[in-house]
């Protein structure tokens, strides 16, 4: 038997409270975005409210600043500090202005209402302008609905602009003082998340190794969620990189090793699938939710190389969770010499051929995490290195060195007019306003601006009918769970008006927090928030909260009518642009990779494997209201799956052969085969024939036929010669790409044939 002290190591056991605590807060919420923003939204309001409450405010004035302080706060999103600041000065005047034509239009129903559309148009339009034109849009929006839920009027107006100033200046104190976020500390924060995630995969992995028949489904989903949650903060962190790290070259080093980790984990799981699994697992099994677990034998508990595979997952977690600042020592040395001797066979157990894949496997991971301390900017001490750790740490450094920092500028075709998405959006949400404004007046000469607000809001961060569908709908059911807790609200804090505001600021924190999660939830705090506000006002009534349900209600099938009637972009159209933009990224990515392996120049591959999960996260998206839970096109939220489990597993192995192609000028293992760019001709023209098909071609058709192995093979007249042999391991990918891209042909309808030789 082994003993746990020699193969465990280290133990996550032994590390404190606070550093599990944290790596959790870390897992669960990347970079502190989250409560970041809700922190900074929260401390905002009520350092607004205590200076108004030092000045001796009424409560219009109260819920007046508070609301502008919302407001000021969560439209500026822009990542650097000086151009937060620069929107946040130039949103005061904006603010300013809105609130003043909103106390001077608000007895002007036809007037009034005029400004109102226009403004909404000029919201929605500024969007393509930026974050800047999007956060000044959105101010002078949602200002101006605050003066009419405040009832502005000439007289008050003095006081309520210099409310607004007193926001606006409070927002920047919590924002830059109080609550800073700088672009390097989010990345370091995202770097931090991306360790504890991988600690959490790998947690799932050791739970798939030891699962039995009955419970290899809750396991395999585990790390599939895993799996799919690392991938989200790689990509949170790559986004983040060029504010975050002082020049390019450093920029592209963490690219790297976050991409190395990324990779290295989700092929262990694989190859523990396949350890567990009678024949080598799929990949898709890993990506398409649902996906029934394939037939599996519970490992010998007894068997020496199971508890020792076992005792190494826990050693790998531990390096991974150690991977941080300042954690050395000699017991943490110990580890990684032992599984970094795996990579080149070193003290493998006697056990079937696909176990020992697993403990190879486990030394690539235990590589890639070396290399990921390097990247978390940890020290690197090499006193106890052994042989094999001393190659792996000249490979990693002979690749930074080789990094290069070129970046080529690539530029897509910008369309014009009423094909630009944030004209087609403005008008789209312009005349669903119009209607809404119309409506609601019908249901309530006070509260018809809530229609409008629904209307405006469903269009946010939407780009199809079906995802403004899917929206309108969750705001609804937030806004009719949220009038049930504003009532019970509302009946608690009687008129206690500090104990209402205290409520208000914990809606807020939820609000803010659950906001990326759900919208339900949002719309449901949001509902709840303001039953507290009119109970402030003293004008909450049932009928009050059974009106801002109609007005939603009346506002979501405005917004919904408008997508459809007016320059409607159907979900199937908008899915279909996104996945010829997939399948292109994909040709990019698998052309630039073999070329590489085929001794062609050094490209930006990891850019193109980006640029390719960026595309693949677009799609993803859009196939939601497809994929949602209520729709009830069963065969086609089934379809779009499909479809994108299989994009996902093409983008692995497409992500999986550039990072090895970038190893080529450094790996002593790896070596360029000129035959490979003959040998994935035919998977590109597949490729090709799926995006042809997509884009309304209808004369295509994708080609099966023999191995890429065996396509190698024919080119030399028999086995492979010494020199430039190709790794098991590239063809592997190439071989899974192939039966991936053949796989996209059915459910898209493409024809499969095998041509005749």
């Amino acid at each position: 038997m082994c003993d746990g002290r020699k193969y465990g190591g280290v133990r996550a056991a032994g590390r404190s409270v606070r550093t599990r605590l944290r790596d959790r807060i870390a897992a669960s919420d990347p970079g502190l975005l989250r409560l970041t923003a809700a922190l900074r939204t929260v401390g905002a309001i009520a350092l607004t409210l205590a200076v108004l409450s030092l000045l001796g405010a009424v409560v219009t004035h109260l819920v007046a600043g508070a609301m502008a302080g919302m407001v000021a706060t969560f439209s500026v999103r822009e990542k650097q500090r000086g151009r937060q600041a620069v929107t946040l000065a130039l949103g005061l005047p904006v603010a300013l202005a809105s609130v003043s034509l909103g106390a001077l239009l608000g007895t002007r129903v036809i007037a009034g209402d005029v400004f109102f559309v226009l403004l909404i148009f000029s919201a929605v339009y500024g969007r393509r302008f930026g974050d800047r034109g999007m956060a000044l849009g959105m101010i002078g929006f949602q200002v101006y609905a605050m003066s009419l839920f405040v009832g502005a009027t000439v007289s008050a107006l003095p006081g309520l602009c210099g409310v607004i100033v007193v926001a606006f200046l409070c927002s920047a104190a919590v924002r830059f003082a109080l609550v800073p976020a700088t672009p390097v500390g989010i990345l370091e924060r995202l770097r931090e998340a991306f360790r504890a995630r991988l600690a959490q995969l790998i947690s799932a992995q050791l739970e798939l190794l030891d699962a039995g028949p009955d419970g290899i489904g809750k396991a395999l989903a585990d790390v599939r969620e895993g799996t799919a949650r690392l991938h989200e903060t790689a990509l949170m962190i790559q986004s983040r990189l060029e504010e975050g790290t002082p020049d390019e070259s450093v920029a592209r080093l963490v690219q790297r090793r976050i991409a190395d980790a990324e990779i290295t984990a989700e092929r262990l799981g694989l190859l523990l699938l396949s350890a567990r699994s009678a024949e080598r697992a799929d990949t898709l099994t890993l990506h398409l939710p649902g996906a029934p677990a394939p037939s599996v034998a519970r490992l010998p508990a007894h068997d020496e190389a199971t508890a020792r595979l076992r005792l190494d997952l826990q050693a790998l977690r531990t390096l991974v969770l150690r991977a941080g600042p300042g954690r050395s020592g000699t017991a943490l040395a110990h580890l990684r010499n032992r599984l970094l001797g795996y990579r080149e066979g070193e003290n493998l157990p006697q056990a079937p051929p696909a176990v020992q894949d697993v403990f190879r496997g486990i030394g690539e991971a235990a590589r890639a995490v070396m290399g990921l301390r390097s990247a978390l900017g940890g020290p690197q001490d090499e006193s106890d290195d052994s042989p094999a750790t001393t190659r792996s740490r000249e490979e990693l450094d002979a690749e930074d060195a080789a990094i290069d920092a070129g970046e080529e500028e690539t530029r897509e075709e910008e369309r014009t007019g009423l094909r630009r998405p944030t004209t087609r959006a403005a008008v789209q949400v312009a005349l669903g306003s119009s209607l809404a404004i119309v409506g609601g007046e019908f249901l309530s000469a006070q509260r018809w601006y809530w229609a409008v607000l629904t209307c405006w809001i469903v269009f946010l961060n939407t780009a199809s009918t079906g995802e403004i569908l899917v929206k309108g709908y969750r705001r609804l059911l937030g806004t009719v769970l949220g009038v049930v807790a504003g009532i019970g609200l509302a009946g608690l804090v009687g008129h206690h008006t500090w104990t209402a505001l205290f409520l208000v600021l914990l809606c807020v924190f939820a609000m803010f927090y659950s906001a990326p999660l759900s919208y339900t939830l949002t719309s449901f705090f949001v509902t709840a928030m303001l039953g507290l506000l009119y109970t402030l006002l003293h004008t909450y009534s049932l009928s009050v909260l059974v009106l801002r349900v109609e007005e939603t209600a009346l506002g979501a099938a405005c917004g919904i009518l408008a997508a459809v009637l007016v320059l409607p972009v159907r979900t199937d159209r908008r899915t279909n642009e996104l996945l010829g933009t997939v399948l292109e990224r994909l040709t990019d990515v698998t052309e630039a990779a073999v070329d590489q392996l085929s001794g062609g120049p050094a490209a930006d591959l990891l850019d193109k494997a980006r640029d390719l999960d960026q595309a693949l996260g677009d799609l993803r998206s859009a196939t939601k209201p497809l994929t949602h839970p209520i729709t009830p096109l069963r065969a086609r939220r089934d379809t779009a799956r499909y479809v994108v489990a299989l994009l996902e597993t093409c983008a692995y192995h497409a992500r999986s052969l550039a990072a090895t192609a970038e190893l080529l000028p450094t790996h002593p293992s790896i070596a360029a085969d000129p035959r490979l760019r003959g040998a994935v001709r035919r998977t590109v023209r597949n490729i090709g024939a799926i995006a042809a098909q997509v884009g309304g071609e209808r004369d295509t058709e994708v080609e099966t036929g023999p191995s890429i192995a065996s396509l190698l093979e024919t080119e030399t007249g028999g086995a492979a010669p010494r020199y430039g042999r190709i790794t098991d391991r590239v063809l592997r990918h190439l071989e899974r790409l192939d039966e991936a891209v053949v796989g996209l042909a059915r459910p898209l309808g493409v024809p499969v044939v095998t041509p005749k030789r």
